[in-house]
């Protein structure tokens, strides 16, 4: 009895060493398969995990901007009047009164200043006073002719006598117009004494002050015309065709976002013996009031020559059948492919005449990497 439970024992035993091991085998089998599964589906996903993990490039662009070949070229000058005058008087005296000061805005004919008129007066009086005598005299010796001319048509008188008396009458006629000259001198004289203003204008200098004693033509006052300002300003020698055949603008520097459109009217065709350069003057167009006189310009002549985009020359791709370069699509980002014009190299840029427009984004470097098409990303934008 006791042996037929051993064999029993014995027999449970291993079938249950059996089922373990088939038990681990199927695990191996079934850990297997997964595993084969698992590489069967990352392969068949892997093009696609690349396809969505290829980044977009990342490029550098310059924005095409159009402009002369050549570049403009800024003068620095003095707005000044067309006609500024030193005026003074034309007698000499003693200024009695100034009646205007600098800045002070006046009309033609307004007086400006005075000489003392005491002695003009005077002497205007004894003009008269000896005008008075001539015509008197005058009278006279036309009442003696025709005296004397009556008694010598009577016979009472010599012909001698008679040219006498026309001798002395022409001389008393004589006098008198000299008399009346000098009257109409000593009139012009005392309206000396006063300055006026022969244009209207704006007083920018006084030169003399009451009290002082000044000689006839002495500068006393600077009137400075009204009218179109000018910019003065030196040319140097370089740019003389440049500023004859250009496109003049003015900027104040009161008022740097205001431009104004100028016109070269004179230049002067000899060169300062000292700075070598020549004066010029451009009348500044469509300039109101907030022009003053003294205030500093700067004149900007621009070249009438085509104009330009400025390109890197890494922006140029040139596969033996044109030159070409590529644009970003602002909306997409994608790359296109434009033929262009380049009518001129330099050390650094490529000048570009045609071809691409105003604002276009122009990948800048790496051209020959890229292809029509290639989603793109700008350089400068946040996260590159």
């Amino acid at each position: 009895m006791i042996s037929r439970d051993i064999v029993s024992l014995r027999n449970a035993a291993r079938w249950e060493r059996r089922r373990q091991t088939r038990l681990r085998s199927a695990g191996r089998r079934i850990a297997l398969a997964g595993a084969i599964l698992a590489l069967g589906l990352a392969g068949c996903n892997k093009p696609t995990e690349e396809a969505k993990a290829k980044p977009e490039r990342p490029v550098s662009v310059v924005t095409a901007h159009f402009a002369p070949v050549v570049a403009p070229r800024s003068l620095v000058g003095v707005v000044k009047a067309r006609v500024e005058s030193n005026l003074g008087f034309r007698v000499s005296g003693k200024i009695a009164q100034r009646l205007v000061d600098r800045g002070a805005r006046v009309k033609t004919g307004q007086p400006l200043a005075t000489l003392d008129e005491t002695d003009w007066k005077l002497q205007l009086q004894q003009s008269q006073a000896a005008l008075t005598a001539a015509r008197s005299t005058r009278d006279q010796a036309v009442a003696e002719r025709e005296r004397v001319a009556q008694l010598r048509l009577r016979g009472w008188s010599t012909s001698s006598d008679l040219d006498k008396a026309n001798a002395a009458a022409d001389q008393a006629s004589g006098a008198l117009v000299q008399a009346e000259r000098a009257v109409t001198l000593q009139q012009n004289a005392l309206s000396y004494a006063t300055l006026v203003a022969d244009a209207d204008g704006i007083v920018t200098a006084t030169l003399a002050e009451p009290g002082q004693v000044v000689t006839s033509g002495q500068a006393v006052i600077t009137l400075a015309h009204s009218g179109m300002p000018e910019a003065d300003v030196s040319v140097p020698e370089a740019l003389l065709d440049r500023v004859r055949a250009g496109t003049a603008s003015v900027v104040l520097w009161s008022r740097p976002d205001k431009v104004y459109p100028a016109t070269l009217r004179e230049l002067t065709p000899s060169a300062d013996p000292a700075t070598r350069t020549y004066p010029a003057r451009f009348k500044i167009r469509e300039a109101g009031n907030e022009v003053e006189l003294g205030m500093t310009a700067t004149v900007t002549v621009a070249d009438n020559s085509a104009s330009v985009a400025r390109l890197p020359l890494g922006a140029i791709l040139d596969e033996g059948h044109g030159a070409s370069v590529f644009v970003v699509d602002p909306q997409t980002k994608a790359l296109t492919r434009r033929e262009v014009h380049v009518i001129a190299y330099d050390s650094q840029a490529a000048m570009v005449s045609s071809g691409i427009a105003e604002g276009d984004e122009v990948v800048a470097l790496g051209v020959q990497k890229l292809h029509a098409g290639d989603i793109v990303r700008l350089a400068n934008q946040a996260g590159i």
